[in-house]
């Protein structure tokens, strides 16, 4: 939506499908919001239209209390796009710039820091510091009304240098301190104890078919690391998780009732989640992790429309509005997987997975790193779970939850595809962190030997979220783009009733 009056009408019908894709404020009152405010619509003189709320909070407008214009969904594009701002988006809301500041974000992307900053600047109104300010805002707002950790822990917990920068930031985009923005909520709201996990909503836009994402996960649990629980439209995602700073475990819930049907009065919605974490600062990351996991971040309205005017997709969209393409929350750990398949994924959780300090319920490990695989190719020869003996024993290979066939790769030594993949993980030959050029990632996949083209497409569609993937020896027509890897989760949901 360019047109400035056309943004202006969406703001008008206060139109949820537009959350997050781009912010609104008024001169008047100095205050920014979402597209589907509540509030009286403002004349449109007074307003202004920003791509994101950072460059809203730059110009000196402050967060609207009512709508929340900091919670929204991410914007579509930055799942979709693969240039230098896509990229950069998706490695500041995984935190990157608040570990390894610009100049760690500048050479993951390949770029020096002033072209970052120039194009980010260009394009979104606000450059890499004042994008991660936002973010860091957002989270400290979530951990002041949502926990009963001290303020001074929540300054540093956020990823702020000082406490005095985050009393600042705190007044500028909220117009209150954070003493009185714990407060505010105090009233109608319990805070949770560190102790009881950080309660979230993870807001999404339009319907969300939540049945067939939760199908998906609970096919592939990795024992020891994740597991579903709960009868179906009241199910509970849980997995451990491996973190910049610490360790924690996640709670996802399947809305109860949820048909995923889109609703005239309040398409978007949320799912519930709750955080455990050994280390607070690993908030935001994990936070990106699960909205990457459980592609919250799509506009299922832009993929319905474009897949629904093809006949044969036609009927398979009006059964399922809404259906999501999940991602993975450890893009390593899924490649690995989707090499080994889950049968032997599991025996690597049991020989190599380090085990928590406390285990919580069926969670007992974190999934293993790949350099510790890598290790133990390396001293022992082979990586100590017989793969082929693995697949063999189950006859089948589970990957994706989309493909299931016989288990056709045998060695899990150094030379073989599981120790060559870790390998080139654990060295940096082969990244796929969310900032990483998708062409580049698949062709040193490629480069890699063992390891076949319909694997690799199964990662990048899932560990780099590419929304236009298609596995080799398919066709499916070019009107399908770019919502191709949507278009068949459609067909396997249908193929699967």
């Amino acid at each position: 939506m360019t047109d400035q009056d056309t943004r202006y009408e969406a703001v008008r019908s206060r139109d949820a499908r537009f959350d997050g894709e781009f912010f609104f404020a008024v001169e008047t009152t100095g205050i920014y919001c979402r597209p589907s405010c509540p509030a009286v619509t403002p004349k449109r003189h007074n307003v202004r239209f920003f791509a994101t709320a950072a460059a809203a909070q730059g110009s000196g407008f402050r967060a609207c209390r009512r709508c929340r214009p900091d919670a929204v969904p991410g914007s579509a594009d930055w799942n979709a796009r693969a240039d230098v701002v896509g990229r950069a988006m998706r490695l500041i809301g995984d935190g990157v710039v608040d570990r390894e500041g610009v100049t760690g974000l500048a050479v993951r992307l390949g770029y020096s820091a002033r072209q970052v900053q120039r194009q980010l600047t260009a394009e979104l109104g606000a450059g890499p510091v004042a994008l991660a300010r936002a973010q860091r805002a957002h989270t400290a707002r979530v951990l002041l009304q949502t926990t009963g950790l001290p303020v001074t822990e929540i300054a540093f917990a956020s990823g702020f240098a000082s406490v005095r920068q985050f009393n600042d930031t705190v007044r500028t985009v909220y117009a209150t301190t954070p003493t009185e923005l714990r407060a505010a909520v105090r009233a109608t709201r319990r805070t949770a104890t560190p102790s009881a996990g950080i309660p979230l909503r993870l807001a999404h836009r339009g319907p969300y078919h939540a049945g067939a994402v939760f199908d998906l996960l609970r096919r592939e649990a990795v024992a020891g690391v994740e597991e579903v629980s709960g009868p179906p439209g009241g199910r509970t995602y849980r997995r451990t998780l491996r973190l910049p700073y610490g360790t924690g475990i996640v709670a996802v819930d399947e809305r109860a009732g949820d048909p995923g049907r889109a609703s005239a009065v309040h398409p978007g919605g949320w799912l519930d989640a709750r955080l455990h974490l050994t280390d607070p600062r690993d908030l935001t990351t994990a936070v990106q992790r699960l909205r990457r996991l459980f592609d919250l971040d799509s506009d299922p309205y832009a993929v319905d429309e474009r897949l629904g005017a093809d006949p044969r997709l036609a009927p398979l969209v009006a059964a399922r509005p809404g259906l999501r393409a999940p991602g993975a929350a450890d893009p390593e750990e899924y490649a690995v997987r989707a090499v080994v398949g889950r049968a032997a994924a599991e025996r690597l959780v049991r020989a190599h997975g380090k085990a928590l300090d406390t285990p919580c319920g069926t969670l007992t490990h974190l999934f293993p790193e790949p350099a510790v695989l890598a290790q133990s190719a390396s001293e022992a020869g082979s990586v100590s779970v017989p793969v082929a003996e693995a697949e063999a024993a189950t006859g089948t290979t589970t990957r994706s939850g989309t493909t299931t066939r016989s288990g056709s790769r045998s060695g899990a030594g150094a030379e073989g595809p599981l120790g060559v993949l870790t390998a080139a993980l654990a060295d940096g030959t082969v990244r796929l962190d969310p900032g990483v050029d998708r062409d580049d990632a698949q062709q040193a996949l490629l480069a890699l030997p063992g390891l076949d083209a319909r694997t690799i497409a199964e990662i990048r569609a899932r560990a780099l979220g590419d929304p236009d993937v298609v596995p080799p020896g398919l066709d499916v027509p070019d009107t399908w783009r770019p919502w191709r890897t949507y278009a068949l989760h459609h067909l396997r949901a249908a193929e699967e009733r």
